[in-house]
């Protein structure tokens, strides 16, 4: 058998050897310090049995023991045992077998959702694994049945003893899943005596071989026995063993001696030879263990090398002092120790320490044996009744454990069996017994045992009150009460299978009264009940029977009972129904019942339902369908209204009211039949007329009747048409409508002005609408009212195509509201009005004269060309203009002069140098005068140089000098250009152009060659038409006369920086790039910084700055009234620094560039907006 571990210690404790064998004990422990040891493992030793007690969770001191477990403890194991398994499909049952005969034991397991062989595990009580055990009384096989997929394990024991009955298990186990399952057997023993316990035998392994081979446990030492002596064996000392083998024999010794400690033996094995090593201290040294048995006396004895050592003895690391307990005594160089009265604290391990020295022994303490002094008595009782069974031992408080069939009684908390200890009486109580409790009960102690049987008989039972037959209506409660004569517990069944208690069923027991009370019956607890009483063969059958009125379950329709099904779609309407017994359903539909059958309206009925079936529903299946359910118990009636929905019907073809230019508003009429659905909108789509492909217009549904679609293409004719969409789908399309061309109106007219009043007429100018669309523009239509009234007139009948009309007729002093609109043929435009009343009455307005800006400056213009000014005034009445020329009225023989109401010209043909000079204008209103005057310059080429002389000729180089021309053409000369020409071909080549000064020296002429020059002169109309010619000849002589070149001076180029190009205050038009320029000189060359209001520009992507040549410009990318301001050049050398600024006007507003595109001067455009600004400055 295996060693016994601290589980197996719990379970079945060993008894100690009996005192009287002490051969026996030699060969269990070999010397007395290994009985000890052997003790303390095997749990036997008394003074460690209430630590042993503590681990096991048992009660200490006066009343220990194991016992079986209690009837309820039995009753949840079969529970347990009945409920489904997870694995198992066939679990081994528990069986009864006698001494010598065999036994086998099956489990079964399904394979369908395994994929490799569970593991299958088999134990006797909690720990034991039989795998380990297997031999000639145990086998264990494994079978497969692959047609059936099942795993057949079976268990067989084979000529079964007594100590093999008790519980076992059976474990399976598969990846993540568990199954367990319990078993008992039992085995008769036959009559006779029971062989000498063998403790160390009862120790052993079992080993292959052996004649014990295959022996399941040692619970069979703790049955009755009668003790008899054994022959005494000779004594083996299992130390010297231990000492003398080698270490691969050490596990031999162990198996063939019993020993369960053997680390421990070991450990004290290797002190002890550390011990044996040769002691300066010590002579002797103490024996490495000592046994003395409880009460005793034990002698401790070292002799020392050195007598003056100075000697102590320690217990468990404790100075021991002397006491009458412990005596020290000193024989020359021995020193002994004496204990008296030894007891089980005691047991320890002892040293002495000799100088630095030291050697240590163990002292076991041996309890003497417990004696049995009056035996157990057989006992007979009946269940329930409360039974004591009681012994006398040699000692008060000895340790006395009890046991049923051999197994240890343990009491606990749940445990029936309680044990009672008064001096050296002890007692087995047993309360209620039941027929369990019939067994072999044993006491055992130290030195002896005693066993007695116990039969527990049931009573006769009575039946004092039967179970009487119930009929109850449904949700009421069931209460079946019986009264027996036993006060015991007993099993409900309903229908054979046992019933389960739940928050609706109880089971209730008190005293002989049995109950079973069923709250809120149901149908379901209809049934055959029986109350079979445990232990006995009597049964209380009773039926009960539920009954229930006729129900309609419509909970899952709407509240108004509604069901709508899609036109074309099967209905099956099926209606739970309940009733006890199940009633019959009737249908119907206005009065006319709906048969069961093949029709397409019919009807089908089954248990718990009754079905309304339309096979292709239709329009005219809407409507109110009954149905009436009747039984034994009563009638129920409901009434369920069936809808039939379809797609809506198309809608009216759309029509379109309304046309712009790339917009329409269309409307229509919902359709006739919505479909039983309601319309939750509609979609629409368009095309072009010329084609076939349609386009929705919307993705969401539109919840109106009306719609305007956009994004056309102006005089595009498209059609559209309307989808009705409700809860069951799209309708299908409505007819297109009409065909409709988007047009829009032109925008109003703009600036709308007076141009002139009089008494009796205002005339009016206006400019074209900016925007005229596909449509054209067909005409304009003025109109006007009195103030005080809202009635407009047309000015025009017809339309007119001018952007100029005068209103006739007018009453003088009236004042009348002026508009104009623009027509074309998607209809008129908005009006454009004039901002304020007009008078009809001619205001004097004074003459202002509107000089152009290019004619500010002097007019310049060459003879010949054509001379063509238009100088801009206002004034009213027409103002009388005079021209003069340099104070003198104009010839207009030669300078035509033309006037009108707004203007005047001067016109000349062909300029002559006559015509230039300072002209004015006089503008004369009634007493107003407004004068301008403009500069004209005729000009002309200049004349040659009046004379050109040859001052000097020296080597190469002829030195001349002229004077300038007498007529330079009426503008300043800008140079000359020299020519020379050789005597002898007299044909001139250009040596100079575009000279300023009057002195040149020609250079790199020809030796030897004699050379005549001219000079033309030259102005802004170009070379004089003849040239003034030197008189002499300039001869090169060959031997010319040396040349010593002048010295001159190095000169400094160094200059400080200067403008010579001054920025000019400027206007920019918004988001139009503009630029500023100026030139600047300098040397060292300077650097450049352009600044916007003090503050420098850099790294501004809205401007660019460049520089070429001294020309450094700023260019404004698309400037916005915001870029306006002071602008400032900045330009630094090493000699110093200058800025110039200039003031920028950016002019904004469409009006401005609309304006500009459509031709109107930049001068005009100006005036007319400064004007505008201060008449009305909030609007510009």
């Amino acid at each position: 058998m295996p060693e016994p571990t601290k589980k197996e210690e719990n379970e079945v404790p060993a008894p100690a050897p009996p005192p009287e064998e002490p051969s026996k004990e030699k060969e269990a422990g070999t010397t007395p310090a290994k009985e000890p040891s052997k003790e303390k493992d095997a749990g036997t030793t008394p003074a460690k049995e209430p630590s042993k007690e503590k681990e096991a969770g048992t009660t200490p001191a006066k009343e220990w023991s194991l016992g079986e477990s209690p009837v309820g403890e039995e009753q949840d194991k079969q529970n347990a045992n009945s409920q489904l398994s997870i694995l198992f499909v066939e679990k081994p049952q528990g069986g009864t077998v006698k001494v010598g005969e065999n036994i086998t034991f099956i489990a079964k397991v399904k394979a369908e959702d395994l994929l490799r062989k569970p593991t299958v595990k088999w134990f006797k009580g909690k720990w034991m694994d039989l795998a380990s055990k297997a031999g000639k009384h145990l086998q264990l096989k494994e079978t497969f049945e692959r047609h059936s997929r099942v795993y057949t394990f079976e268990m067989q024991i084979i000529k079964a003893k007594e100590n093999y009955a008790g519980n076992y298990r059976c474990e399976v186990t598969y990846k993540d899943k568990f199954d367990s399952c319990s078993f008992d057997l039992e085995v008769h023993e036959s009559t006779g005596t029971t062989p000498n316990i063998d403790i160390r035998s009862a120790f052993k392994r079992s080993g292959e071989g052996q004649d014990d081979a295959g022996e399941l446990d040692f619970s069979g030492l703790l049955k009755r026995r009668e003790v008899k002596q054994q022959e005494e064996e000779p004594e083996v000392d299992v130390w010297e063993l231990l000492k003398n083998a080698k270490p691969s024999e050490y596990e031999k010794i162990a198996f063939q001696y019993g020993i369960t400690d053997l680390r421990g033996m070991l450990k004290r094995l290797k002190r002890m030879r550390r011990v044996e090593k040769k002691s300066a201290a010590f002579a002797k040294i103490l024996d490495p263990a000592y046994q003395v048995d409880k009460g005793g006396r034990v002698r401790f004895m070292v002799e020392l090398a050195d007598p003056k050592l100075e000697v102590k003895w320690y217990k468990n690391g404790q100075e021991i002092r002397p006491s009458t307990k412990y005596i020290f005594e000193h024989k020359g160089c021995q020193r002994i120790l004496f204990i008296n009265n030894c007891q089980m604290t005691d047991d320890s391990e002892y040293y002495v320490t000799a100088g630095d020295e030291k050697c240590s022994t163990e002292l076991f303490v041996r309890e003497p044996p417990i004696m049995v002094t009056k035996q157990l008595e057989d006992t007979t009782a009946y269940c329930g009744e409360r039974v004591e069974l009681e012994c006398e031992v040699s000692e008060d408080d000895a340790n006395v454990k009890w046991f049923k069939n051999g197994e240890e009684i343990i009491p606990g908390p749940k445990s029936r069996y309680r044990i009672r200890v008064e001096g050296k009486k002890h007692f087995l109580i047993i309360e209620g017994a039941t027929k369990a409790d019939s067994a072999e009960y044993s006491v055992m102690t130290t030195g002896g045992q005693s066993s007695a049987k116990l039969t527990v008989d049931l009573k006769p039972l009575k039946i004092l009150t039967p179970l009487t037959d119930q009929t109850v209506n449904l949700g009421k409660e069931i209460c079946l009460k019986c009264e027996i004569s036993e006060n015991i517990t007993g099993k409900w069944t309903k229908n054979g299978l046992p019933v389960q208690e739940s928050d609706r069923l109880k089971v209730v027991h008190k005293g002989r009264i049995h109950k079973l009370v069923i709250a809120n019956a149901l149908i379901e607890d209809e049934g055959d009940y029986v109350f079979a009483p445990d232990a006995y063969n009597v049964t209380l059958p009773a039926k009960v029977r539920v009954i229930d009125p006729p129900k309609i379950i419509l909970d899952g329709l709407d509240a108004d009972n509604t069901v709508t099904v899609i036109a074309g779609n099967k209905l099956r309407l099926e209606i739970p129904i309940s009733g006890e017994p199940p009633p019959k359903a009737i249908w119907s539909r206005a009065d006319k019942a709906i048969m069961e059958g093949s029709g397409r309206i019919r009807a089908e009925s089954y248990p718990d339902s009754s079905t309304l079936v339309i096979d292709v529903a239709e329009r005219d299946d809407s409507g109110v369908y009954h149905i009436n359910l009747k039984n034994e118990a009563g009638e129920a009636h409901a009434s369920i209204k069936i809808k039939v929905v379809d797609l809506p019907d198309p809608p009216v073809a759309p029509t379109v009211t309304e046309v712009g230019d790339d917009w329409c508003i269309m409307k229509w009429e919902p359709p006739a039949y919505d479909g039983g659905s309601p319309i939750l909108g509609y979609f629409i789509e368009r095309k072009k007329k010329q084609s076939s492909r349609w386009m929705r217009l919307n993705f969401d549904l539109c919840k109106e009747t009306t719609f305007e679609p956009k994004k056309m293409i102006e005089g595009v004719a498209y059609e559209v048409r309307i989808f009705a969409v409700n809860a069951i789908g799209i309708s299908k399309p409505s007819m297109p409508s009409r065909p409709f061309v988007p047009l829009a109106v032109t925008s109003p007219p703009t600036l709308l002005a007076v141009d002139s009043v009089t008494d009796t007429t205002v005339t009016m100018k206006w400019r074209p609408p900016d925007q005229i669309g596909a449509a054209g523009l067909d005409g304009y239509v003025l109109e006007y009212c009195f103030e005080g009234s809202d009635n407009w007139l047309p000015a025009n009948k017809d339309l007119i195509d001018k952007t100029k009309f005068t209103i006739t007729d007018l009453p003088t002093d009236s004042k009348i509201f002026v508009r104009v609109k623009a027509i074309n043929a998607a209809g008129a435009s908005e009006p454009k009005y004039y901002s304020q009343p007009i008078l009809v009455k001619e205001i004097i307005e004074p003459p202002k004269i509107r000089i152009p800006r290019h004619l500010k400056q002097t007019y310049i213009r060459r003879v010949g060309e054509a001379v063509n000014l238009v100088i801009p005034f206002q004034g009213k009445p027409r103002p009388e203009l005079t021209w003069k020329k340099d104070g003198v009225e104009i010839d207009k023989n030669q300078i035509n002069i033309r006037n009108s109401e707004t203007d005047t010209i001067i016109f000349i043909r062909k300029a002559e140098r006559s015509h230039s000079g300072k002209y004015d204008l006089q503008v004369k209103v009634d007493k107003f005068v407004e004068t301008a005057s403009i500069d004209i310059q005729i000009v002309d080429r200049p004349g040659p140089p009046q004379s050109v002389k040859i001052e000097d000729v020296w080597g190469e180089n002829v030195a001349l000098t002229w004077t300038p021309p007498k007529d330079d053409g009426n503008a300043a000369i800008t140079g000359y250009t020299i020519q020379k020409a050789d005597k002898k071909s007299m044909e001139w080549f250009t040596v100079i152009e575009h000279y300023h000064r009057t002195n040149a020296t020609i250079t790199e002429l020809v030796i030897g060659n004699e050379y005549y020059f001219r000079v033309f002169s030259e102005n802004m109309c170009g070379l004089s038409e003849d040239a003034t010619m030197t008189k002499e000849s300039a001869v090169i002589a060959k031997d010319g006369k040396i040349y010593k070149n002048p010295v001159y001076e190095d000169f400094d180029f160094s200059e400080a920086p200067m403008f010579t190009q001054p920025l000019v205050n400027t206007y920019a038009i918004a988001g139009y790039n503009a630029t500023l320029n100026c030139s600047v000189r300098g040397n060292p060359k300077p650097k450049i910084t352009w600044m916007k209001n003090k503050v420098a520009i850099v790294d501004d992507p809205r401007y660019r700055m460049f520089s070429n040549q001294g020309v450094c410009t700023l260019e404004i990318r698309k400037p916005s009234p915001y870029d306006g301001g002071t602008y400032c050049c900045k330009a630094v050398n090493d000699l110093g620094t200058v800025e110039i600024e200039c003031k920028l006007e950016v002019k904004g507003g469409l009006s401005f560039c609309r304006l500009l595109l459509q031709g109107v001067p930049p001068n005009i455009i100006d005036s007319y907006l400064r004007d505008a600004h201060s008449s009305n400055p909030e609007e510009y």
